[in-house]
């Protein structure tokens, strides 16, 4: 647990430490003007990978702020903060009483909540069409997990079993819905996994182990402020 939490806290710093040198390097004398502010709202359709549950069934938020830099008509860098709830979801398929007078379902929910920081790079066709790339560090603030309709009391936030950090790669579309309203479609996966799991069936036995990681579809709305100001290439032009 040491040596991941020391691996943890320095990718994390690596992170943002290679952000700063980035905008310090490569975006000196930028007017504020420039920046393009986000309001950011919609909601998440997510699946755990290994959990032995399928399809995007977990419905969650994913609302925040962000600000985007252009730098010309075409290329842009966005970087966001944002609440977004993960996990996954199966509805009762049997009903079985156990001898010891345990009634199980197979009922399974999982709720994961995040504070996101995205950093993304956009490349925009004839200023309509936006795809980009980036990638995505999270931090585990909140979870729940009940199987058969009931709490499981040993997963929690401090002691696990879930991972507070997590780090995915996203892929973004944007598409103009009205004046300066946008429709983003995202979809995100784990780079490293938020959970190892033993899985045994109801009488105990052991069947695998498997490793787990978030798998998500996105769709929000996003309102951009000052999206007819200059460019970072035209305001250096213009000094």
């Amino acid at each position: 647990m040491a040596v991941h939490s020391f691996n943890a806290l320095i990718m994390k710093k690596l992170f943002f430490l290679t952000l700063i040198v980035l905008l310090a390097l490569c975006i000196p004398r930028i007017e504020a003007q420039v920046f393009r502010g986000l309001l950011i709202g919609g909601f998440n359709l997510s699946q755990v990978d290994g959990d032995e549950i399928y399809g995007f069934t977990k419905l969650g938020a994913n609302i925040g702020a962000g600000a985007m830099l252009p730098f010309n008509k075409k290329w842009s860098v966005t970087m966001e903060t944002v609440f977004s709830q993960k996990g996954s979801r199966q509805a009762p398929i049997y009903v079985d009483t156990m001898p010891d007078g345990t009634v199980i379902t197979g009922q399974y929910s999982l709720r994961l909540n995040y504070v996101e920081v995205p950093l993304l790079i956009h490349f925009t066709d004839k200023e309509v069409v936006s795809a980009g790339a980036g990638i995505s560090y999270g931090r585990l603030v909140g979870v729940t997990e009940k199987e058969h309709g009931r709490l499981v009391e040993s997963t929690t936030l401090q002691n696990g079993p879930y991972s507070r950090d997590n780090w995915e790669i996203i892929g973004d579309i944007k598409l103009p819905l009205r004046k300066n309203v946008k429709i983003n479609l995202r979809y995100s996966y784990s780079l490293r996994k938020i959970r190892t799991r033993d899985f045994y069936n109801i009488y105990g036995e052991y069947i695998k182990t498997r490793e787990q990681y978030n798998n998500l579809i996105t769709v929000r709305l996003i309102w951009v402020f000052n999206e007819k100001g200059p460019t970072l290439f035209e305001q250096q032009a213009a000094q």
